[in-house]
């Protein structure tokens, strides 16, 4: 059963919100974050990358840095910029994207269904990542990036979310990527009611987007429960800022993968070796797999099409997924890529940013580029529910969710 909370959100004052919202801070670079700053002062960015506030050359792990992220979001409060709810909430936080369109609540999860699996990731953690998450999260007392979580979708639920959709919007903004953002409040204590009980029905909840985030707020927790003993569960660093989806309305792209050299081998070679492990076809220019089983590469100024062997692995869901046959049949024994996480030959290329991206790398700094049919959401419940993890980078979502638009203090 999962416990999924209504909170007081810290929030943008109408009017602000599209001047605040911001893309989540792992999707900048340094050099694009101090840019995005500067184009847009009041962009939320500031606080969730508050080195951009600083020299170029400053530390961005030095404790001012994380002080300067305080301060700046206390100051937003302070002025106005953002209110406080008086009385928990949920909302509804609804993305359209190219047409589509995807809804979901926005609450706080419980730390305790983490550790105890009701919520279940697929993705392990880069203790480096979190370190930095930690301290910001610790530091502001405060989460301000929502975890991104799906669950399978539930028929209550949904008709709670489109009656109140039938009010007029909170907030309500096109983002400069085109994707448009409405938000509603839900204030009625029925409606509260009837969605944190089914929500208590739903059996299991999944991380889709923000493992990181979500390990570094259950490691607060961990710290605040140590430091205060006598804790009664109810403390809000016991729960952690969430957007939910149901799974049917979610839509997984393509994470690629290039690759610096090619082990030593020449074009020819390397061609002849991936041929011994694929059916390997040359396409007159670029194009995505078009079903489970393909992989699109780009070698040389050309793209060919892989076709992965008969896959034995039908009840192993992580060695069924592309993206481990892949792994399996070419990155380890072709190209000598025996950890994807921490081999920095390789490195891992989002779907939203197209073939042409591929394109782009191989010519400047790789030398060839895979580009995947995309995992599906039933792969990824699978292999979250046997309690298995997928290879790093296998899913990427979209649209995005922004920052800044709810923000959870685990300290009143």
């Amino acid at each position: 059963m999962a416990d999924v909370r209504p909170f007081c959100a810290v929030r943008p004052k109408p009017g602000l919100e599209e001047k605040i919202a911001a893309l989540p801070y792992d999707v900048y670079n340094r050099t694009e974050a101090r840019e995005e700053t500067k184009r847009s002062p009041l962009s939320f960015l500031r606080i969730d990358r508050p080195e951009t506030q600083f020299p170029a050359d400053m530390d961005m792990y030095d404790a001012r840095v994380y002080g300067k992220a305080k301060s700046l979001l206390e100051e937003m409060v302070e002025s106005g910029q953002f209110i406080e709810e008086k009385a928990p909430c949920y909302y509804i936080y609804e993305l359209t994207m190219d047409g589509r369109t995807q809804t979901g609540i926005v609450a706080c999860a419980s730390v305790d269904d983490y550790e105890n699996q009701v919520i279940k990731k697929h993705e392990n953690t880069r203790a480096e990542k979190e370190e930095d998450r930690i301290r910001h999260v610790d530091v502001c007392s405060a989460q301000t990036g929502p975890i991104f979580l799906a669950y399978r979708s539930r028929e209550e639920i949904n008709e709670q979310t489109e009656a109140v959709k039938q009010e007029k919007a909170l907030y309500d903004f096109t983002s400069p990527d085109g994707i448009r953002h409405r938000v509603w409040k839900i204030s009625d204590p029925e409606s509260i009611r009837i969605i944190r009980e089914n929500f208590g029905q739903v059996g299991a909840v999944y991380i889709a987007d923000g493992h990181h985030r979500c390990a570094s707020a259950v490691k607060v927790a961990r710290m605040r429960r140590k430091a205060h003993p006598g804790y009664s569960g109810q403390e809000e660093f016991n729960a952690f800022l969430s957007v939910l989806f149901p799974d049917d309305q979610l839509m997984i792209m393509d994470y690629n993968r290039v690759v610096k050299d090619l082990n030593g081998n020449d074009t020819e070679a390397f061609l002849q070796k991936v041929s011994k492990r694929f059916q390997v076809e040359k396409l007159s220019g670029a194009r995505h797999p078009d079903r489970k089983g393909r992989i699109a590469m780009y070698l040389a100024h050309d793209w060919y099409m892989l076709t992965a062997p008969v896959n034995d692995s039908e009840n192993d869901p992580v060695g069924q997924l592309d993206v481990s046959i892949l792994q399996r049949e070419l990155l380890t024994p072709v190209l000598g890529i025996g950890d994807p996480r921490t081999d920095t030959r390789i490195d891992f290329v989002g779907g939203i940013r197209g073939l042409a991206e591929l394109e782009r790398r191989v010519e400047e700094d790789c030398s060839v580029a895979f580009a995947m049919y995309p995992t599906s959401i039933s792969e990824l419940f699978a292999v979250s529910d046997a309690g298995l993890l997928m290879p790093p980078k296998s899913t990427w979502f979209e649209p995005k969710l922004r920052s800044g638009l709810f923000i959870h203090r685990i300290e009143r």
